[in-house]
Protein backbone atom coordinates (compact mmCIF):
# COMPACT_ATOMS: atom_id res chain seq x y z
CA UNK A 1 0.00 0.00 0.00
CA UNK A 2 1.16 3.48 -0.97
CA UNK A 3 0.40 6.23 0.99
CA UNK A 4 0.13 10.05 0.73
CA UNK A 5 1.42 12.36 3.32
CA UNK A 6 -0.02 16.09 4.35
CA UNK A 7 0.62 18.08 7.28
CA UNK A 8 3.06 15.25 8.56
CA UNK A 9 0.06 12.17 8.42
CA UNK A 10 0.93 9.45 6.40
CA UNK A 11 -2.98 8.70 5.03
CA UNK A 12 -3.63 4.96 2.81
CA UNK A 13 -3.83 6.02 -0.43
CA UNK A 14 -6.37 3.96 -1.60
CA UNK A 15 -9.12 3.34 0.78
CA UNK A 16 -12.59 1.80 1.06
CA UNK A 17 -15.83 3.77 0.54
CA UNK A 18 -18.66 1.68 2.54
CA UNK A 19 -21.57 4.52 1.14
CA UNK A 20 -25.02 2.32 0.38
CA UNK A 21 -23.22 -0.94 1.92
CA UNK A 22 -25.08 -1.84 5.00
CA UNK A 23 -25.64 -5.64 6.84
CA UNK A 24 -23.72 -8.34 6.38
CA UNK A 25 -23.02 -7.67 3.11
CA UNK A 26 -21.16 -4.24 4.61
CA UNK A 27 -19.64 -6.55 7.63
CA UNK A 28 -18.06 -8.92 4.64
CA UNK A 29 -16.90 -6.08 2.26
CA UNK A 30 -14.95 -4.58 5.13
CA UNK A 31 -13.48 -7.82 6.04
CA UNK A 32 -12.16 -8.65 2.73
CA UNK A 33 -10.82 -5.68 2.01
CA UNK A 34 -8.79 -5.64 5.29
CA UNK A 35 -7.66 -9.11 3.92
CA UNK A 36 -6.39 -7.96 0.95
CA UNK A 37 -4.70 -5.10 2.36
CA UNK A 38 -6.69 -2.05 2.37
CA UNK A 39 -5.94 0.11 5.95
CA UNK A 40 -8.05 2.80 4.97
CA UNK A 41 -11.87 2.30 5.86
CA UNK A 42 -14.40 5.57 5.36
CA UNK A 43 -17.89 4.77 6.84
CA UNK A 44 -20.65 7.92 8.32
CA UNK A 45 -22.89 8.25 10.73
CA UNK A 46 -25.71 8.47 7.72
CA UNK A 47 -24.58 5.39 6.31
CA UNK A 48 -26.03 3.62 9.41
CA UNK A 49 -23.31 0.93 8.79
CA UNK A 50 -20.79 1.59 11.84
CA UNK A 51 -21.85 -1.10 13.67
CA UNK A 52 -20.53 -3.63 10.70
CA UNK A 53 -17.81 -2.05 10.28
CA UNK A 54 -16.90 -2.73 13.69
CA UNK A 55 -17.78 -5.77 13.77
CA UNK A 56 -15.65 -6.34 10.75
CA UNK A 57 -12.51 -4.99 12.09
CA UNK A 58 -13.13 -6.86 15.53
CA UNK A 59 -13.32 -10.05 13.85
CA UNK A 60 -9.64 -9.20 11.28
CA UNK A 61 -6.53 -10.18 12.40
CA UNK A 62 -5.20 -6.50 11.76
CA UNK A 63 -4.35 -4.36 14.57
CA UNK A 64 -6.69 -1.30 14.94
CA UNK A 65 -3.55 1.04 14.91
CA UNK A 66 -2.85 -0.68 11.10
CA UNK A 67 -6.17 0.97 10.14
CA UNK A 68 -6.67 4.73 8.88
CA UNK A 69 -10.55 4.77 9.91
CA UNK A 70 -13.12 7.49 9.20
CA UNK A 71 -16.53 8.62 9.78
CA UNK A 72 -18.53 11.51 9.65
CA UNK A 73 -21.05 13.22 11.42
CA UNK A 74 -24.75 13.65 10.26
CA UNK A 75 -26.49 16.73 9.88
CA UNK A 76 -28.59 16.56 12.44
CA UNK A 77 -25.19 16.34 14.88
CA UNK A 78 -23.67 19.85 14.43
CA UNK A 79 -24.37 21.61 17.74
CA UNK A 80 -21.70 21.36 20.30
CA UNK A 81 -23.47 18.83 22.64
CA UNK A 82 -24.59 16.95 19.82
CA UNK A 83 -20.99 16.59 18.40
CA UNK A 84 -20.02 15.09 21.30
CA UNK A 85 -22.57 12.76 21.74
CA UNK A 86 -22.80 11.01 18.46
CA UNK A 87 -19.16 10.47 18.46
CA UNK A 88 -19.05 8.76 21.25
CA UNK A 89 -22.13 6.49 19.69
CA UNK A 90 -20.28 6.27 16.90
CA UNK A 91 -17.18 5.10 18.36
CA UNK A 92 -19.09 2.10 20.75
CA UNK A 93 -20.78 1.26 17.41
CA UNK A 94 -17.13 0.94 15.75
CA UNK A 95 -16.05 -0.25 18.67
CA UNK A 96 -12.54 1.80 19.37
CA UNK A 97 -11.81 3.92 21.30
CA UNK A 98 -10.80 6.40 18.98
CA UNK A 99 -10.90 7.34 15.00
CA UNK A 100 -8.09 8.50 13.34
CA UNK A 101 -10.12 10.95 11.45
CA UNK A 102 -13.70 12.60 12.11
CA UNK A 103 -15.35 14.73 8.97
CA UNK A 104 -18.61 17.08 8.72
CA UNK A 105 -20.29 15.42 6.06
CA UNK A 106 -21.67 18.49 4.46
CA UNK A 107 -21.94 22.33 5.15
CA UNK A 108 -24.76 23.28 7.43
CA UNK A 109 -25.98 26.87 7.52
CA UNK A 110 -28.54 25.92 10.63
CA UNK A 111 -25.30 25.21 13.01
CA UNK A 112 -22.26 28.07 13.45
CA UNK A 113 -19.63 26.38 11.60
CA UNK A 114 -17.52 27.28 14.72
CA UNK A 115 -19.80 25.47 17.47
CA UNK A 116 -19.16 21.98 15.56
CA UNK A 117 -15.65 22.45 15.38
CA UNK A 118 -15.16 23.55 18.81
CA UNK A 119 -16.77 20.15 20.13
CA UNK A 120 -14.62 18.47 17.06
CA UNK A 121 -11.29 19.95 18.92
CA UNK A 122 -12.14 18.81 22.41
CA UNK A 123 -12.25 15.54 20.54
CA UNK A 124 -8.83 15.98 19.31
CA UNK A 125 -7.66 16.96 22.87
CA UNK A 126 -9.26 14.22 24.63
CA UNK A 127 -7.50 11.62 22.18
CA UNK A 128 -10.95 10.32 20.54
CA UNK A 129 -10.41 11.66 17.24
CA UNK A 130 -6.63 11.81 15.42
CA UNK A 131 -7.42 14.70 12.68
CA UNK A 132 -10.35 16.66 11.38
CA UNK A 133 -11.66 17.31 8.03
CA UNK A 134 -14.41 18.33 6.27
CA UNK A 135 -16.90 16.87 3.78
CA UNK A 136 -18.49 18.63 0.36
CA UNK A 137 -17.04 21.72 0.99
CA UNK A 138 -16.30 24.20 -1.31
CA UNK A 139 -13.04 26.35 -1.68
CA UNK A 140 -14.39 29.11 0.71
CA UNK A 141 -15.44 26.94 3.09
CA UNK A 142 -12.90 24.69 3.44
CA UNK A 143 -10.84 28.06 3.69
CA UNK A 144 -13.11 28.94 6.45
CA UNK A 145 -12.80 25.46 8.48
CA UNK A 146 -9.25 25.72 8.83
CA UNK A 147 -9.12 29.10 9.80
CA UNK A 148 -11.68 28.76 12.76
CA UNK A 149 -10.01 24.95 13.59
CA UNK A 150 -7.33 24.90 16.21
CA UNK A 151 -5.73 21.34 15.00
CA UNK A 152 -6.20 22.13 11.33
CA UNK A 153 -8.30 20.82 8.42
CA UNK A 154 -6.73 17.39 7.28
CA UNK A 155 -9.18 16.65 4.74
CA UNK A 156 -11.76 17.70 2.56
CA UNK A 157 -13.80 14.53 0.66
CA UNK A 158 -15.17 15.52 -2.18
CA UNK A 159 -16.73 13.64 -5.53
CA UNK A 160 -13.46 13.83 -8.00
CA UNK A 161 -12.60 11.45 -11.11
CA UNK A 162 -12.39 12.38 -15.12
CA UNK A 163 -15.52 13.53 -15.42
CA UNK A 164 -16.60 15.80 -12.44
CA UNK A 165 -13.68 18.64 -12.08
CA UNK A 166 -11.72 19.94 -8.83
CA UNK A 167 -9.41 22.43 -10.42
CA UNK A 168 -9.76 25.39 -8.12
CA UNK A 169 -10.11 23.12 -5.08
CA UNK A 170 -7.31 20.36 -5.80
CA UNK A 171 -4.98 24.18 -6.03
CA UNK A 172 -6.06 25.26 -2.58
CA UNK A 173 -5.03 21.96 -0.96
CA UNK A 174 -1.88 21.86 -2.71
CA UNK A 175 -1.17 25.39 -1.60
CA UNK A 176 -2.48 24.73 2.27
CA UNK A 177 -1.40 21.16 2.18
CA UNK A 178 -4.76 19.74 2.55
CA UNK A 179 -5.63 16.10 1.52
CA UNK A 180 -7.90 15.64 -1.05
CA UNK A 181 -10.18 12.62 -0.44
CA UNK A 182 -11.98 11.22 -3.76
CA UNK A 183 -15.20 9.70 -3.24
CA UNK A 184 -16.86 8.09 -6.64
CA UNK A 185 -13.44 8.12 -8.46
CA UNK A 186 -15.39 5.40 -10.86
CA UNK A 187 -18.36 8.01 -11.67
CA UNK A 188 -20.14 5.74 -10.62
CA UNK A 189 -19.74 2.71 -12.85
CA UNK A 190 -19.24 5.69 -15.88
CA UNK A 191 -15.77 5.38 -16.14
CA UNK A 192 -16.33 1.60 -16.71
CA UNK A 193 -17.04 1.82 -20.50
CA UNK A 194 -15.02 5.10 -21.42
CA UNK A 195 -13.02 4.48 -24.99
CA UNK A 196 -10.54 6.41 -23.97
CA UNK A 197 -9.87 4.83 -20.39
CA UNK A 198 -10.56 1.36 -22.32
CA UNK A 199 -7.65 2.51 -24.62
CA UNK A 200 -4.82 3.60 -22.33
CA UNK A 201 -5.97 0.81 -20.16
CA UNK A 202 -5.19 -1.92 -22.92
CA UNK A 203 -1.81 -0.18 -23.26
CA UNK A 204 -1.35 -0.54 -19.99
CA UNK A 205 -2.85 -4.37 -19.28
CA UNK A 206 -5.24 -2.71 -16.84
CA UNK A 207 -8.91 -2.13 -16.59
CA UNK A 208 -10.54 1.11 -17.14
CA UNK A 209 -11.63 1.36 -13.59
CA UNK A 210 -7.68 0.95 -12.37
CA UNK A 211 -6.64 3.53 -15.02
CA UNK A 212 -9.35 5.81 -13.63
CA UNK A 213 -7.82 4.96 -9.66
CA UNK A 214 -4.91 5.74 -10.93
CA UNK A 215 -4.98 8.86 -12.57
CA UNK A 216 -6.23 10.29 -9.40
CA UNK A 217 -3.25 8.93 -7.19
CA UNK A 218 -0.75 10.59 -9.95
CA UNK A 219 -2.54 14.08 -8.34
CA UNK A 220 -0.02 15.73 -5.73
CA UNK A 221 -3.04 15.72 -2.04
CA UNK A 222 -5.00 12.98 -3.78
CA UNK A 223 -6.06 9.80 -1.87
CA UNK A 224 -9.14 7.90 -3.33
CA UNK A 225 -12.07 5.64 -1.30
CA UNK A 226 -13.55 3.71 -4.02
CA UNK A 227 -16.57 1.09 -3.05
CA UNK A 228 -16.46 -2.14 -4.22
CA UNK A 229 -17.67 -5.49 -2.39
CA UNK A 230 -16.46 -8.60 -4.21
CA UNK A 231 -13.06 -9.58 -3.76
CA UNK A 232 -11.73 -9.55 -7.18
CA UNK A 233 -13.15 -5.76 -7.27
CA UNK A 234 -11.29 -5.06 -4.03
CA UNK A 235 -7.85 -6.74 -5.21
CA UNK A 236 -8.41 -4.75 -8.62
CA UNK A 237 -8.74 -1.56 -6.98
CA UNK A 238 -5.47 -1.83 -4.97
CA UNK A 239 -3.65 -3.25 -7.87
CA UNK A 240 -2.74 0.45 -9.55
CA UNK A 241 0.91 1.18 -8.12
CA UNK A 242 2.75 -0.93 -10.52
CA UNK A 243 2.39 1.21 -13.75
CA UNK A 244 2.22 5.20 -14.36
CA UNK A 245 0.30 7.12 -16.69
CA UNK A 246 2.24 9.41 -19.21
CA UNK A 247 1.11 13.56 -18.91
CA UNK A 248 -0.35 13.08 -22.56
CA UNK A 249 -2.16 10.21 -20.92
CA UNK A 250 -3.11 12.39 -17.15
CA UNK A 251 -4.16 15.33 -20.14
CA UNK A 252 -6.32 12.66 -21.94
CA UNK A 253 -8.12 11.06 -19.47
CA UNK A 254 -9.71 14.32 -18.04
CA UNK A 255 -12.92 14.63 -19.69
CA UNK A 256 -15.06 17.22 -17.40
CA UNK A 257 -18.76 16.81 -17.96
CA UNK A 258 -20.96 16.62 -14.65
CA UNK A 259 -23.93 15.74 -17.18
CA UNK A 260 -21.66 12.09 -17.84
CA UNK A 261 -21.26 11.95 -13.96
CA UNK A 262 -24.66 12.63 -13.40
CA UNK A 263 -26.04 9.94 -15.53
CA UNK A 264 -23.37 7.40 -14.00
CA UNK A 265 -24.96 7.76 -10.93
CA UNK A 266 -28.60 7.61 -12.45
CA UNK A 267 -27.88 4.20 -13.83
CA UNK A 268 -25.79 2.96 -10.90
CA UNK A 269 -28.94 3.93 -8.57
CA UNK A 270 -31.24 1.72 -11.48
CA UNK A 271 -28.74 -1.38 -11.08
CA UNK A 272 -29.36 -0.99 -7.21
CA UNK A 273 -32.87 -0.66 -7.33
CA UNK A 274 -33.36 -4.02 -10.08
Amino acid sequence: MDFTTVQGVDVPAVGLGTWRLTGESCREAVHTALDVGYRHIDTAQAYGNERQVGNALRDSNVDRDEVFLATKLETKNRGYDDVLRSTEESLAKLGTDYVDLLLIHHPNITTPLRDTLAAMNELVDSGRVRHLGVSNFDVDGLDNARRLSEHGILTNQVQYNPYWSQGELLDYCRIHDVLLTAYSPLAHGGVLEDPILEDIGTRHDKSPAQVAIRWLLQQPNVVTVPKATSRDHLEANLDVFDFELSDAEMDRIRQPSKLRALSGMVKSRLRELA
